[in-house]
């Protein structure tokens, strides 16, 4: 695949992840995920997921195509 593809992929499992987790800690109101413990496990999931995508795409040498 394009690394294009996982630093998009990464990125978004980041935003995601920040929402996720500040929903669940109760920090972003207005929603059922507001101060839900399971909500801020599953952001912390995505975001450590996500940064780990993103820092592992940008760590690899690019490949030369013909």
């Amino acid at each position: 695949m394009k690394r294009w593809v996982f630093l998009i992929v990464g990125g978004l499992l980041t935003l995601i992840g920040i929402v996720w987790t500040g929903q669940g800690a109760g920090l972003i109101t207005g929603s059922f995920m507001t101060g839900a413990k399971l909500w801020f496990l599953i952001g912390l999931v995505c975001l450590v997921v996500g940064i780990g995508l993103i820092v592992t795409t940008l760590r690899k040498p690019r490949t030369k195509t013909q």
